[in-house]
């Protein structure tokens, strides 16, 4: 594509950028817990306009307006806390009443259109209502620097001009088509150059009209999604503020609102404080949990507390409030822990069982993952039945190892060996397994120092026997610490206030029993 001075780059290259995110968010591989715990998102909720007249998706007025006054707190949110945020096309469900609708209104337009071009003379009603519409896309894609291009697709588009070439038979609209698909290939993102090209590719104007209009919902959703990645960094603080003062206002009409909360951070003060006790030498440890709240300070609380919310019991245990609007995304998370957890094991005691052969084996680990991932699937219904996928998954890590020993000039495991490591994949099943606990607490554990060191640009190095998991457990620590600093940073007064009351509570206790002793 050729290059134009007046082409929006930085623009495309941050749109291709958007593009690479979307590709990569189709890609992951725990989409099914997020679609069982979440049917919809704020940012699944489209326009349903017929094609013939492009779809409205969330505009890029709106997304301002939003940034603005945030007037919409939970697409706000959303945005916020959902790094992979992205505006998508409705799909409608295949016999619905709704997509019938649609077909059947898509269809009468399109016909029409067939048949008045086809009459002799031609009628171009449709057609210029459509180059109409078609050019006020164009002008909205422009930033206000862009004169020049404003200026070409204001001549050649000029809808009065083109009514008079119709009414005197003057109107070559192959021509008008021509120009309209190489000023969309000059603003498109580069992602889209593909599109463009086939448009070129279609001779017959009724298909061409349709293909145009799909290709400008395609660009009409990446600015949606840059304006998105614009705006997001001055959301972050305007939401902020704003679900603040709205939860002031709650918390005035109902005072004993922070009631969860209040028990929630005492609960992670005592268990640290617990925590710390036991690492004193014995002589220091005086009593129980009080020895150890003279060393707890605010974050340190905060961060346990956090912790906490991905062990939690949502169907017997209330959220605390102010984590209430992301309960579904810590459990989420949650859910998806326990799965790499399982998995974790699997390719631990795996790897024990097999040696230093297939340690470095290259993209051994990668299938044994497949395989484990896959029939794990669906592991949190009440229907699924660990204990018969562990054994399922004993018997597909066993033929692949001898596979992969096979392969490489080495002996395959014998029936004991086989024995040997399906018992230990299926001992995984047992919540008090040593090896599921290890790996348990060394996930914590990382992401405790992940949640420590959060303000850093690196992530904390792995603990030891996590390497082949280390990957998913990244890209879960990233989500988790993203959704944890915003919530401190809309609610962290709250907590101080709480957490000064908890933490001198304690320390008064600490004073008397050392007075009384």
């Amino acid at each position: 594509m050729s290059q134009n001075p007046d082409k929006p780059h930085s623009s495309e290259e941050k749109l291709s950028g958007l593009e690479d995110g979307q590709e990569e968010s189709l890609d992951n591989p725990n989409q099914f817990i997020r679609k069982r715990i979440r049917q919809s998102a704020p940012g699944s909720h489209r326009d349903d306009t017929p094609k013939s007249s492009p779809p409205r998706p969330v505009s890029i007025e709106e997304l301002m307006e939003t940034a603005k006054g945030v007037t919409n707190m939970a697409l706000a949110h959303e945005i916020v806390v959902n790094g992979d945020f992205q505006i998508r096309p409705a799909e409608l469900p295949e016999h619905s009443l709704e997509k019938k609708v649609r077909d059947i209104v898509h269809k009468a337009f399109w016909d029409c259109l067939e048949a008045q071009l086809k009459e002799d003379p031609p009628t171009y009603d449709h057609a210029i209502k459509l180059l109409g519409e078609i050019k006020e896309n164009l002008l909205s894609f422009l930033l206000p620097g862009h004169t020049r291009l404003r200026s070409q697709i204001t001549e050649v588009l000029d809808l009065d001009l083109i009514k008079q070439e119709a009414e005197n038979g003057a109107l070559d609209i192959s021509k008008l088509v021509e120009f309209v698909i190489g000023m969309m290939g000059t603003l498109c993102a580069p992602a889209r150059d593909e599109e463009i090209k086939k448009l070129k590719d279609i001779n017959e104007i009724v298909p061409l009209f349709r293909a145009i209009f799909s290709v400008l919902d395609l660009m009409k959703m990446d600015m949606a999604n840059f304006a998105v990645s614009s705006i997001r960094p001055k959301l972050m603080q305007q939401s902020a503020e704003y679900e603040r003062k709205k939860f002031q206002e709650f918390l005035e009409k109902q005072p004993n609102s922070l009631d969860l909360v209040t028990r929630w951070l005492q609960e992670a003060a005592d268990d640290l404080a617990k925590l710390r006790c036991k690492m004193l030498p014995p002589h220091c440890s005086g009593d129980g949990a009080t020895g150890g709240a003279s060393a707890l300070c605010s974050t340190a609380v905060q961060n346990q507390a956090y912790l906490k919310l991905l062990k939690w019991d949502h169907v017997n245990r209330p959220f605390p409030e102010t984590v209430l609007m992301d309960q579904t995304r810590f459990q989420e998370i949650q859910l998806e822990l326990e799965q790499l957890l399982l998995t974790g094991t699997v390719l631990l005691v795996t790897f024990s069982a097999a040696g230093p052969a297939l340690v470095d084996m290259p993209g051994f680990a990668e299938k044994i993952k497949t395989v484990v991932k896959v029939l794990l699937t669906g592991m949190h219904l009440p229907s699924f039945n660990l204990q018969e996928s562990l054994a399922t998954i004993g018997e597909k890590v066993c033929a692949e190892v001898n596979s992969c020993l096979s392969q490489h000039g080495f002996a395959p495991f014998s029936a004991e060996r086989e024995t040997g490591l399906k018992g230990q994949i299926q001992a995984a099943a047992n919540p008090d397994n040593t090896i599921c606990k290890l790996i348990d607490s060394r996930i914590e554990k990382f992401l405790e120092n992940y949640l420590a060191s959060s303000h850093q640009k690196s992530l904390p190095a792995v603990p030891g026997g996590l390497g082949p998991i280390q990957r998913e457990l990244e890209e879960i620590a990233v989500k988790y610490v993203r959704l944890v600093n915003y919530n401190k940073m809309v609610f962290s007064p709250y907590y101080d206030a709480v957490l000064g009351k908890i933490l001198t509570k304690g320390e008064s206790q600490l004073v008397g029993k050392s007075e009384e002793s």
